[in-house]
């Protein structure tokens, strides 16, 4: 059931002088003055600001598998937070931070992350290694993403109902740990169609959390 809370509401705006539409949150310090060019705006049209979260009420329910995500030696607090975002938006379990991987005490992290840290777990880890043959012995599916010759495209092996897998990701410039490979159950690769060959790493993940969700 959704919150019972009223929305704030924004405007969008049409400058009189330069022509600039605008979305703009109405707040009282809010500025009613064009952001481009500083003439006087117009309101054309009012709308609650979307809410964006929901409170799962059983209809609302969580993938039924246990999915987690494992960063490895990820570099950027922003593409972490992305992560954690994106994690809770596709019903993952767990995210194991590991190695120089910021954690949500950093204000980045926390930042780009929209609380999303507060709706998943998480745990921190210095040596991936070591948690990933852990996490064999438990039974968890390990597949890392990562562009080798060996790979799958993405889809075209699903997950099974029920199965318990985690998702590794690693560093942004040297990729997956080869040591990690050689432990993975499977490699996945997305495949580009351009003349790039990779994606930023927490776009890449959503696109993985996407197509392992179907």
């Amino acid at each position: 059931m959704r919150k019972n809370t009223t929305n704030p509401i924004f405007e969008i705006r049409v400058c009189e002088n330069c022509g600039l539409r605008y979305p703009l949150q109405v707040t009282p310090s809010a500025g009613r003055r064009c952001p481009a060019c500083l003439g006087e705006t117009r309101s054309v049209l009012q709308k609650p600001i979307p809410d964006r979260e929901r409170e799962f009420d059983g209809r609302g329910k969580r993938i039924a598998a246990q999915r987690a995500v494992l960063l490895d030696n990820i570099r950027s607090a922003w593409n972490v937070g992305s992560i954690f975002r994106s994690a809770d938006g596709f019903g993952f379990d767990h995210i194991h931070l590991c190695g120089i991987t910021p954690t949500p005490d950093n204000e980045a992290v926390a930042k780009t992350s929209l609380s999303a840290e507060e709706n998943i777990q998480w745990t921190y880890h210095k040596d991936a290694m070591e948690l990933v043959m852990e996490l064999k012995k438990e039974g968890w599916r390990v597949i890392a993403l990562e562009d080798e010759q060996s790979a799958n495209e993405i889809g075209e092996t699903p997950l099974a109902a029920g199965e318990r897998s985690v998702l590794i990701l690693g560093n942004e410039v040297t990729g997956v740990d080869p040591g990690l490979i050689a432990l993975s159950d499977e490699i996945l690769f997305i495949p580009m169609r351009g003349k790039k060959r990779s994606l930023n790493v927490a776009i890449a993940f959503s696109v993985a959390a996407y197509a392992l969700s179907k």
